[in-house]
């Protein structure tokens, strides 16, 4: 697990607020997938620390979740 992005511009991923995030700026994040990664922010904090996380262990912890 790391907790920085690429320094290129051109390496910066697509960011996607979360569809749970609600529209009154209350608590929100951001996921941005690239081919080996998967980054998490917040969304209210975009330029702070990023979560990135392999893509096995993020399918991990979707399916975790799913079961709720």
């Amino acid at each position: 697990m790391k907790t920085e992005l690429p320094a290129s511009p051109t390496d910066a991923p697509n960011w996607f607020k979360s569809s749970y995030s609600a529209g009154n700026g209350g608590d929100c994040v951001e996921v941005a997938a690239t081919p080996t990664s998967v980054h998490v922010r917040d969304s209210k904090h975009t330029d702070g620390p990023v979560l990135t996380v392999g893509q096995g262990q993020w399918a991990a912890f979707v399916r975790m979740t799913a079961r709720g």
